[in-house]
């Protein structure tokens, strides 16, 4: 896949002035929910009555949404089950326009929000200019440019454009770029920026945004966990296109491309802090989609996370992301002591490279390659440029393996190493 071409700071200021335009763009992996309570029962009497209250806030003019109209007006959103509601955060699956999407806040109601605070209203109806909305929404558009929201080299190009007062320079409202949005489209954006959703329409390895309503958004619907794995390793055959041993070797070139994309196409490293079969996904041109990413940090964020007191090493663990204890300051080091590649080595490609999965064909001169290569990843010390070794050589092995079982086409998985 080519580096994202992503200017964060002016895509997020284009959708605050184009929001009447009803389609928001935003979404990815969001940081750790802010609770409402310790713990909530996930009924399907609980996640209607929440869809509920939010067609009360579109009714009383507090929502906005391209979904609005469908879930409260039209019928045409038809709720379906809870997929999770704990913690702060709700996940639900629901039927819009035919069409399977997963509904998602990280707080119950719009009311949890953080307010957007006193603005400016310019007349009786409550509404706002483009520039208030602007003034409001910087400090969290630009936290999240910290963040990593930005390729390296589109950041370097804007700073030489900027310095040249080229194409890289901030828009300038015109009185003709005024439009009026309504205090239901500021609230809902507000809340939506507020789930740090920073990457979704930036990466072909996250789920896509489709819509929203209120500070509830809608993402693609994908398979996760045991459900693809059934796909991947029930089909009849080893070789060719179709077979089982083919699209595994896809799917794991797909986490390779993941793991590149995360490693270097943003202004800060992407680290995955939970990684399971659930938390990821496959789309149907095998490319790997990381859906629910409740544990997945720019790397600023994972250094303040990882700085804390410590008596070892234990205390420095974070789920997946392990760091190490300074015994003599007795803090965690903030940098993280491995890697997103040998995590995934550990947790999925040990299990789907193993003799036992593979049986027969185990003992083949490029399958024990492979195996050799797992392990190597999956063992401490393969960050910086033994990482990137053991990258490529998994790489080139699992490309030989899909020549050798006569896929000679990759155009279905992004490659770009």
């Amino acid at each position: 896949m080519s580096r994202v071409g992503v200017r964060c700071c002016r895509l997020t200021l284009a959708l605050l002035l184009a929001w009447s335009a009803s389609r928001l763009l935003l979404g990815g992996p969001a940081l750790l929910p802010r609770a409402d309570s310790p713990s909530d029962a996930c009924t399907d009497a609980a996640g209607e009555e929440i869809l509920r209250r939010l067609c009360g806030d579109f009714a009383a003019g507090l929502a906005a949404g391209d979904m609005c109209a469908d879930l409260c007006v039209g019928g045409l959103v038809e709720y379906k089950r809870c997929l999770y509601y704990q913690s702060g955060k709700k996940v639900m699956e629901v039927r819009w326009r035919g069409r399977p999407v997963v509904l998602k806040s990280e707080l119950e109601n719009l009311s949890s929000y953080r307010p957007l605070g006193p603005l400016d209203y310019q007349d009786a109806a409550g509404d706002a200019s483009p520039l208030d909305v602007v003034l409001r929404a910087a400090p969290e558009i630009f936290c999240k440019c910290r963040y990593g929201g930005q390729a390296e080299g589109d950041r370097d190009r804007d700073r030489d454009q900027d310095e040249e007062g080229g194409a890289g320079s901030p828009p300038k409202l015109r009185p003709s770029d005024r439009k009026i949005y309504t205090r239901a489209e500021l609230t809902s954006l507000w809340s939506l920026l507020q789930q740090d959703e920073v990457l979704q329409d930036l990466s072909a390895h996250v789920a896509k945004v489709v819509g929203s309503c209120g500070h509830f958004y809608a993402v693609e619907w994908l398979s996760a966990g045991h459900a693809w794995d059934r796909d991947v390793f029930s089909a009849d055959g080893d070789e060719g296109e179709g077979g089982r041993g083919s699209r595994v070797h896809r799917i794991a070139l797909s986490f390779l491309d993941m793991v590149r994309h995360f490693d270097d196409d943003f202004a800060h490293k992407v680290h995955l802090c939970d990684v399971k079969p659930e938390n990821f996904a496959i789309r149907t041109d095998l490319t790997v989609v990381a859906i629910d990413v409740d544990m997945a940090f720019f790397q600023p964020k994972m250094e303040e996370m990882l700085d804390r007191e410590c008596g070892g090493d234990d205390d420095c663990g974070f789920f997946d992301c392990a760091s190490s204890c300074d015994l003599g300051a007795r803090r965690c080091r903030r940098r993280r002591a491995n890697t997103n590649l040998q995590v995934i080595c550990q947790k999925i490609f040990g299990l789907w490279f193993s003799p036992t999965l593979l049986g027969a064909k185990a003992g083949l001169p490029l399958q024990v390659e492979l195996q050799r290569a797992v392990r190597e990843c999956s063992e401490s010390g393969v960050g910086g440029g033994a990482g990137r070794d053991v990258h490529r050589r998994l790489f080139d092995i699992l490309t030989r393996l899909l020549h050798e079982g006569g896929k000679s086409d990759e155009g279905r998985v992004p490659l770009n190493f």
